[in-house]
């Protein structure tokens, strides 16, 4: 196996603003060898995700960062093409974080075995992987929507706002998403069922285009984003309003803090509850959010839409378009055919 050549893509340096081509760097070295419990894979799909700017960074934060000249960390689905495990056999469809590269290795404890969905095996990169259990979790468990309630989701048209908003129709909410074209908000009421949109980008008034959309004010609103958006959102949270802080995208690639207002008064008048969320914590139930993510999609209560890029080499690329928000739908790359 060691006349098969690897791929990689590797951290160069430490981006200061926003990723550029520059801080990675292209590296070929032979495929590895499983030893005894370990299977080798072949990256078929990578996941392109908002988390992966903190791990480039040496800030501190809740994951180890990505080291200088290592692999670029991110999650990913493959196929096993050599085992030495008995948990692992070859064909297998896997999906864990394998990085960004064409081959990797894994133990039965650090992969995912992909059952027979009849969805693509990309889908357990979104819907039905870590953004679908993002979605999932952060809303019912920690947003916990009421029938009636008004849920705003910001980032609405990308793989967690879009499942988000989608699980909250089906619970009888009021459903209302941020978004950054006209297009996504078509597509985000057309197609997902939002009662309401709003282009961040063209709204001369972000808290005037909030009251019309929420009348009665916001009792949940599901932040992926931060930064003007959230300060509009929390002067206009109903009474025992919750908080879903899932992500602060707008912030990621500033080079100086953002310094917004207070919102300590609306939460203390509105006796507002606010808690950040991190996935990983409901790990023990990914396969509860996973069946029923599964069945909405195939009872057709939900669908779904990617972005893909063709090409390892194009992950810087697409990164980049994550963070400009020039993606549509979730942004995956595909690195090879099964």
């Amino acid at each position: 196996m060691n006349a098969v050549i690897n791929r990689q893509v590797r951290l160069a340096a430490r981006p200061v603003g926003m990723p550029k081509a520059s801080d990675f760097s292209l590296a070929e070295e032979p495929a590895p060898e499983p030893r005894q419990g370990q299977a080798l894979v072949r990256v078929l799909s990578l996941s392109l995700d908002p988390y992966m700017r903190g791990r480039m960074s040496d800030a501190k934060s809740y994951a180890a960062p990505v080291g200088i000249g290592d692999v670029m960390t991110g999650g990913a689905v493959g196929e096993v093409v050599r085992s030495e495990s008995s948990g692992l056999k070859q064909g297998d469809l896997v999906e864990g974080m394998f990085g960004w590269q064409e081959y990797a290795l894994c133990t039965r404890g650090t992969a995912r075995v992909l059952p027979e969905s009849g969805h693509p095996p990309s889908y357990a990169l979104g819907i039905l992987g870590m953004p679908g259990a993002t979605a999932y979790f952060g809303l019912l468990e920690v947003g916990q929507p009421h029938p009636g309630d008004t849920v705003v989701v910001s980032a609405a048209s990308g793989a967690v706002g879009a499942a988000v908003g989608q699980i909250a129709k089906i619970g009888g909410c009021r459903v209302v998403g941020t978004v950054g074209s006209d297009e996504k908000a078509a597509y985000i009421t057309d197609e997902l069922g939002f009662d309401a949109a709003i282009n961040y980008r063209t709204a001369n008034d972000l808290g005037a285009a909030l009251d019309e959309a929420c009348p009665g004010g916001i009792d949940v609103y599901f932040d992926n984003v931060g930064g003007p958006m959230t300060d509009a959102v929390m002067q206009r949270l109903a009474f025992k309003a919750r908080v879903v802080v899932c992500g602060c995208i707008h912030h990621y690639n500033l080079t100086e803090p953002y310094l917004g207002p207070s919102h300590l008064r609306h939460i203390l008048v509105n006796r507002a509850r606010v808690e950040g969320f991190l996935v990983f914590d409901w790990l023990p139930r990914y396969p509860e959010a996973f069946a029923r993510l599964g069945g909405w999609l195939d009872d057709g209560s939900m669908t779904y839409r990617e972005h893909v890029i063709e090409g390892l080499e194009n992950a810087p690329e697409g990164l980049g378009m994550l963070f400009e928000g020039r993606n549509f739908g979730k942004l995956v790359v595909k690195v090879a055919e099964r």
